[in-house]
């Protein structure tokens, strides 16, 4: 399975999100640090889910990086991640 199905399932699973969007940047980022020559090393989610309601931007990223901890301490090197509860994500 590939990291980014990985991190769709792990967070489908936790979360049970309305909108999910994974997108990987790792060909952006070749001869950088981090990168991976297979890629998948760098990527960029965007998260709407109803568990972050009532939730601190801080809070919410904890929830995420506890989910996907295994992933961020391996493979993972870069992670840009934009979580919203439902009534935040008009225009997110």
């Amino acid at each position: 399975m590939s990291v980014k199905d990985t991190i769709k399932r792990k967070l489908t699973e936790a979360f049970e999100p309305l909108r999910l969007e994974i997108i990987d940047e790792s060909h952006r980022h070749a001869g950088h640090a981090g990168h991976h020559p297979d890629g998948e090393s760098h990527f960029r989610v965007e998260i709407v889910a109803p568990a972050f309601s009532g939730k601190s931007r801080v809070e919410r990223h904890r929830m995420v990086n506890t989910v996907l901890a295994e992933e961020l301490a391996g493979r993972i090197h870069a992670f840009a991640l934009k979580a919203f509860a439902p009534d935040e994500a008009t225009g997110a």
